[in-house]
């Protein structure tokens, strides 16, 4: 929205019943929210491929009365869609912390008057007040009378307000006489600026951001969503990824689909060419179906990641979205911000420009002096803490004057022990230059000093003294800088190691972002974010190229971010963002994987997919490394999952298709999938190796390793068929026995064949996956042996039958081995 001239009603604000009219024209002063039914939410985890076939799997069972498959298909179906619910219900909504930062109440002139009204209720137009503290509700242009249009006998500037230290007589007598005011703005939530920036009479404050010194009136230019606050609340809601994991899944879903339909659709012709009795043949399908889908398998991952979280919580970070996991284990460039995060977010003084004949110590203490602690000023704190062993207790300040906008400078009166008087003064260096007599000789080597902070991202401080004798004197110049975390370059260097580039996201200026990315070995190659505001975003691939070459980035706004992260995602990186503020929030909300840092605000907390809980960098090098693991375990998981159901499949379908015999039962599958996927959760406590690269789903390795698996396990099942049947003569009863047995045993050693990308003894598996898989085949080979649900085979046969299962493991890990080299070269791994 475009800005309103109003500055000349701006005395006399605007009446209620204008404001009532706008109200109705531009909407209430509040962020619009989207919101979906939370029984719409709930009943969308019932609908997909993997969904769609458990739920017909479930109907099938329903039709043939087979009410034991038809229960536990159901719970599975409900298990997996309350997980993913409960998942993204705690989640929380971004939109709604974004809210709540915007201020409650608001002063605004009503018909002449000045009155507290919510600020839901402002309008363009409308003349407010903002003092120290405030929250700023709306886009306003600050009106360069100031307080001289203040009515002030009213009930809000009251005789406790008029004592202030922000509005003393002085600054009274300075905005009546027709001077400028101007007042510090922290926008820090809003831009990433480690500092609050002065802002003068014509000027835009941006709602969300806080008024840390001075009084001013403003003219309200834009509410609600047309706010720059407003703005960025809609990047959030428009930001919406579909996670790589997510995708996986419903790769892994649609290719054991494909698989079944064609088995079932061969099956189907077979049974009405061979005139199958029809509940027969359904019963077939139900079978088949049952064997086909991946029915646990969201269950198993979503557990897998839960586990990993919990992990992960114990290292300061709490995950807030599971398949974020994955994203951070295949991030390969990771967006930081700078102030808190690379930096401590704490100014400190360097090395000091000294005139001629001044010592450190003289300048250091005319700089104390003329600083307060109790101001809580970030630039004070750092002189007082900077101090060291000067001698201050030796001086007493008689009378302070505090910093404000428009002197750009405090100023102490100090009284020495023995008697001696003077004055010490410290602030913006070109203010304080212009106190000293000799001004024009000393100017040139001071601003040269000036400038040579300013290349390397320091912020300059002169301080002065005064005498009876010598009259103002100008002693230096003060460098102050954000400096770097102790564990900020080793961190980097550390993510590099791990197929990870880091780029600096700052809203602070060029030489500051360059000077702390030089300092941690990041790169010199900054871009100011200026370049975005003059090239079209759609058209230049000039500008993305520059983007993806990038070592960082300065100067940035919100909308900037998220664009940065939305062309690395089109150049095919995995992005992580980190962030703090409100300004963070759309980026964090866009990127594969959002990482809100220590003392972040609650906008960025929703919107993240990841909190840490502790400062620094060091934390997501941590979460990385576990995120890593944990991909292995799901990457094994799918691998056996997949092989499992073409063993199962392929074998039962070739079975009726070519010898017209039912090798296993439906209670025999249902007995495979509460077994060996019930133990299988177990995974989620595996030891592997973490990957030196970052990781992704190769769907052609998944797929191919899975499949050679697969065939390889039904030429095995065959064999034993073959023996069964044709050497030993057993009968089919027995021999659907054999078979349950064999593909128990046999598809659940496949775990720790494909929980390697090496020979299976290359890494040892965690105590709790061996006693689930070997405790769950005990359990098999009992009811194999005893004949519970079927026909008993004894221990003899059973003994026979673990044998050959294992031989069959020993081949199968040999062949795992040339399907890595045939469809995917193993990944580098380091030992963790």
């Amino acid at each position: 929205m475009n800005a309103i001239n109003e500055n000349e009603n701006a005395i006399l604000g605007l009446t209620q019943a204008e404001a009532n009219r706008r109200l109705g024209q531009f909407g209430p002063n509040e962020l619009p929210e989207a919101t979906t039914s939370v029984l719409l939410k709930l009943l969308s985890y019932f609908w997909g491929p993997i969904p769609w076939m458990i739920e017909i799997a479930a109907i099938l069972s329903l039709v043939v009365q087979h009410w034991a498959d038809f229960a536990i298909i159901s719970v599975l179906l409900i298990v997996n869609a309350a997980v993913g619910f409960w998942e993204e219900f705690q989640a929380g909504n971004a939109v709604a912390a974004l809210k709540s930062q915007l201020a409650l109440q608001a002063r605004v002139k009503r018909d002449g008057r000045w009155t507290t009204l919510a600020a839901r209720e402002l309008v363009p137009g409308d003349c407010i007040r903002l003092r120290l503290g405030d929250i700023v509700p709306a886009d306003a242009d600050l009106l360069a009378s100031g307080l001289a249009n203040a009515d002030l006998t009213d009930t809000d500037l009251t005789s406790t307000d008029l004592t202030r230290t922000d509005l003393t007589r002085t600054d009274l007598t300075r905005t009546d006489s027709g001077q400028d005011c101007s007042v510090d703005v922290d926008q820090s939530a809003l831009t990433g600026e480690s500092l609050p920036v002065t802002r003068k009479p014509g000027e835009t404050v941006y709602s969300g951001s806080i008024i840390k010194q001075g009084e001013i009136d403003a003219i309200v230019r834009a509410t609600g969503a047309e706010t720059y606050f407003g703005k960025t609340a809609q990047l959030v809601q428009s930001a919406h990824t579909t996670s790589h994991f997510q995708k996986a899944v419903l790769r892994i879903g649609n290719f054991l689909i494909a698989i079944a339909v064609i088995m079932v659709a061969f099956i189907l012709m077979v049974a009405l060419f061979r005139g199958d009795p029809i509940t027969e043949t359904l019963q077939f399908a139900l079978v088949l179906t049952v064997a086909a889908i991946p029915v646990a398998m969201p269950t198993v991952l979503s557990v897998t990641m839960a586990v990993g979280a919990k992990t992960l919580a114990r290292g300061q970070a709490i995950v807030s979205r599971l398949a974020s996991i994955e994203e951070l284990a295949g991030m390969d460039v990771l967006c930081s911000d700078k102030t808190g995060t690379l930096t401590q977010n704490r100014l400190t003084l360097g090395e000091p420009f000294l005139m001629d004949g001044i010592t450190k110590d003289e300048i250091l203490l005319a700089a104390c002096l003329a600083s307060r602690v109790e101001n809580k000023d970030p630039i004070d704190s750092a002189i007082l803490e900077g101090c060291g062993d000067v001698p201050i207790d030796f001086y007493q300040v008689r009378q302070f004057r505090p910093f404000d906008p428009v002197h750009k400078r405090t100023e102490a009166a100090v009284q020495a022990k023995d008697g001696g008087r003077f004055k010490t003064s410290k602030g913006a260096p070109q203010v304080i230059l212009n106190l000293v007599s000799n001004v024009d000789a000393i100017r040139q080597p001071v601003q040269a000093a000036i400038d040579n902070f300013a290349s390397r991202g320091f912020r300059a401080l002169g301080v002065a003294q005064y005498d009876d004798v010598n009259g103002w004197r100008f002693l230096g110049v003060l460098p102050l800088s954000d400096p770097p975390r102790d564990d900020s370059k080793s961190t980097i260097a550390a993510a590099r190691q791990m197929g990870c580039t880091v780029k600096m996201v700052t809203g602070d200026q060029l030489a500051i972002g360059r000077e702390v990315a030089t300092q941690l070995d990041m790169g010199s190659n900054l871009i100011d974010a200026e370049i975005f505001q003059e090239t079209s975003y759609s058209e230049s691939a000039q500008v993305d190229d520059m983007i993806e070459n990038a070592d960082g980035f300065a100067q940035v706004f919100p909308e900037h971010k998220f664009h940065i992260v939305d062309v690395l995602q089109k150049h095919g990186h995995i992005v992580g963002m980190t962030g703090d503020g409100v300004n963070d929030a759309p980026a964090l909300k866009k990127a594969d994987c959002g990482i809100a840092v220590s003392g972040a605000t609650d906008a960025a907390r929703a919107a993240a997919d990841i909190v840490l809980m502790a400062p620094g960098l060091s934390v997501v090098i941590d979460a990385i490394e576990e995120a890593r693991k944990i991909f292995q375990r799901m990457n094994s998981y799918a691998i056996y999952r997949i092989a499992e159901t073409i063993r199962v499949l392929v074998f039962m379908t070739l079975s009726i298709l070519v010898f017209n015999f039912y090798p296993v039962t439906a209670v025999m599958i249902v007995l495979l999938a509460l077994l060996n996927d019930g133990a299988i959760l177990s995974i989620a406590y595996d030891r592997v190796r973490c990957s030196d690269k970052p990781e992704h789903w190769d769907m052609r390795s998944v797929l191919g390793v899975s499949s050679v698996l697969g065939l390889a396990g039904v030429a095995a099942s065959f064999g034993l068929f073959y023996l069964a049947e044709r050497v030993y003569q057993v009968d089919r009863e027995t021999i659907q026995s054999l078979m349950y047995l064999k593909l128990s045993v046999a598809g659940h050693l496949t775990v720790f064949a494909t929980r390697t990308r090496g020979p299976f003894w290359s890494i040892r598996p965690a105590k709790v996956l061996f006693i689930a898989v070997v405790g769950t085949q005990v359990i098999a080979t009992l009811i194999a042996v005893y004949g519970i649900l079927m026909a008993p085979i004894g221990w003899k046969v059973a003994a026979l039958i673990w044998c050959y299962a294992l031989a069959c493991f020993l081949v199968n890990d040999q062949l795992k081995l040339i399907a890595y080299r045939m469809f995917g070269s193993p990944q580098s791994t380091t030992n963790s």
